[in-house]
């Protein structure tokens, strides 16, 4: 038997190479990505990024930002079998792994002259640190074509729906989407638990990595993943991290998604693939107060009465079919905080008789 071979380069041993290639007149070309499963479409997208330059340099994630961005199950193949495979490619020149969610650190020691994403990307949509260093550094940013069809996502979804070919009785899938503490969230699961809600929690997700969503759930042995906004700007989520989310819903086989305090405005591609299966809770009675901190517009309206809306969601901020309603006083000597509280007892009590009657009718 051979002896193992470690096909991993270190971050010094490129940015070495990378002085030498530019010394020779040659362009460094890099991509990152998990490469957990290898098909078709990263082959095709590989060997377009390679044409771009002299050289390619894939950056992968560790084992463990895998598991942390991706949830459990991933990745596939470990780092230095996915080193090796993609290290026999052709078009791959050498390969470095790092063991952050973020590829900037990586960027920042290699300084390529180009980098690639995939089409699924814009340049705008790029996470917003990477996009400022590149724009520092005076690395072009090409984003190549995606090929349809093909995708980690698809190919582990249609797995997954083979080997549950054969079963039957199965259950409706939730997916639960935060970004807060969790109460909400945890009331569902709690009520999934309990046999309340004749269904089963397919996967947690959130874009707060330390939020107490995901604390609750990985502590219940749940699926639970961190999937970046890919912006810190408040209530956005770029067009690649949608896609990361439907991607990740679709791999997971939702039935119905519940919004348990997210704070991205959702669209896109999410919308339209769970048309009619998002669910949110809004602390006021719709149309009243939509949007942010409703217990204060409540409060500050000097409204004697607000309450919890169940609504579906649609393209619109809080503008969804209603489907239902629970109202709680206010009282002449309230602060804002106990009104708060008020609501979310409501909430609490409310939320999961509404998806224990909608998983029902699945």
């Amino acid at each position: 038997m051979s002896a193992e071979v470690d096909y991993r380069s270190s971050l010094a041993e490129v940015a070495e190479w990378r002085e030498q290639l530019e010394a020779q007149g040659q362009k460094l070309v890099l991509t990152n990505g998990v490469f957990d499963l290898l098909h078709a479409g990263h082959v095709r997208y590989l060997k377009e990024a390679r044409a771009l330059g002299d050289a390619l340099v894939v950056a992968i994630n560790s084992d463990e930002s895998v598991t942390e961005l991706k949830g459990p199950g991933r990745p596939v193949y470990t780092e230095q079998d996915r080193a090796e495979i993609l290290c026999a490619l052709e078009a791959v020149d050498r390969v470095v792994v790092f063991g952050e969610k973020r590829a900037t650190a990586t960027i920042e020691a290699i300084q390529p002259h180009i980098y690639t994403k995939g089409g699924d990307y814009t340049a705008d949509s790029l996470i917003d640190e990477e996009r400022e260093l590149m724009e520092r550094l005076g690395t072009e940013i090409r984003i190549l074509s995606l090929v349809a069809g093909r995708s980690t996502s698809a190919t582990l979804s249609r797995q997954a729906m083979s080997d549950d070919s054969t079963a039957s009785g199965n259950k409706p899938r939730i997916a639960l989407l935060g970004s807060g503490t969790g109460s909400n969230s945890r009331a569902i699961i709690e009520a999934v638990q309990s046999g309340q809600i004749d269904a089963e929690i397919a996967l947690v997700a959130s874009d707060v990595a330390d939020c107490g969503v995901l604390t609750y759930a990985k502590e219940q042995g749940l699926p639970a993943i961190h999937i970046e906004p890919g912006t810190e700007k408040r209530g956005r989520l770029t067009d690649a991290a949608c896609k990361e989310y439907t991607d990740k819903l679709k791999a997971a086989r939702v039935d119905l998604i519940c919004l348990c305090g997210f704070m991205r405005i959702v669209r896109g591609p999410i919308l339209s693939t769970f048309e009619g299966r998002i669910l949110n809770i809004h602390p006021s009675l719709l149309p009243l107060f939509p949007g942010v901190d409703a217990w204060q517009q409540a409060v500050d309206a000097g409204a004697t009465e607000t309450g919890c809306t169940v609504h579906y969601v649609d393209s619109g901020i809080d503008t969804g079919e209603i489907i239902r309603q629970s109202k709680v006083p206010i009282h002449p000597d309230d602060t804002v905080a106990a009104v708060k509280a008020r609501i979310n007892d409501a909430e609490l009590v409310m939320y999961p008789e509404v998806v224990a009657e909608l998983v029902a009718k699945l």
